[in-house]
């Protein structure tokens, strides 16, 4: 540690400016020699643009890294419903809300590239009763836990649906009833009213979903 005079460039990275559970996720200094010439304001000001490009690396690598972390949380907490990881999910969107929507955006499309080609036969099912692309994810936990549930039994609905059709254990009153509840179901995941979420208009959507797939299940015995 030395007395020499410096002149220090500050970079400080807020995540969640201006709202109330803001933080700092990034600061470092840049030190340069205390010469007070127009030359060495210039050779300060040109190395800004170098310094905002290495914290835009920095950040955007902890983004990676917390955007993984949150797509093994929904992972996990869509095959084990754990406790643990429903908690963390909770965390990650109270701290991170936009990479949390990311991580949702990602996988999605993950998801629907690693799906299987919709059989030949019955391609209007396959897509018409797939989960919506663009849910609209609550803020509130207990509301979007609801709405999590609604989106597994809409896939387990398609998937269980798309076995009868191939076996032919399904008739048409069956596809056709899948097809409308399924399509309200997007209408209310999706569409315009899914910013006016309440907690008996999702519960009202998943005992409709849950009894319809109960239905589809009873086929299989």
């Amino acid at each position: 540690m030395t007395e020499t005079e410096v002149r220090r460039v500050n970079v400080i990275v807020y995540a969640n400016y201006g709202e109330g559970n803001a933080r700092i996720v990034h600061g470092r200094d840049y030190d340069f020699p205390d010469l007070r010439t127009h030359k060495q304001n210039e050779t300060v000001q040109g190395r800004i643009p170098e310094i905002v490009a290495t914290a835009r690396e920095v950040i955007e690598e902890k983004e990676k890294k917390q955007i993984a972390r949150i797509k093994a949380l929904i992972r996990e907490y869509h095959e084990t419903k754990a406790v643990g990881a429903k908690q963390g999910l909770a965390e990650a969107n109270a701290l991170f809300p936009f990479l949390f929507s990311r991580a949702w955006s990602e996988l999605k499309r993950e998801k629907a590239a690693a799906a299987p080609a919709a059989p030949i036969a019955t391609p209007a099912v396959e897509v018409e009763i797939g989960v919506p692309e663009e849910v609209v994810y609550p803020l509130d936990a207990e509301l979007r836990e609801r709405v999590l549930d609604i989106e597994r039994l809409i896939d387990r609905i398609g998937r269980d649906l798309q076995r009868l059709m191939v076996t032919g254990d399904a008739d048409d009153i069956l596809i056709q009833t899948c097809r409308k509840l399924i399509l309200r179901a997007r209408e209310a995941l999706a569409g315009p009213q899914a910013s006016a979420f309440t907690a008996r208009r999702l519960d009202m959507i998943r005992m409709s979903l849950t009894t319809t797939w109960r239905q589809i299940q009873s086929r299989f015995k």
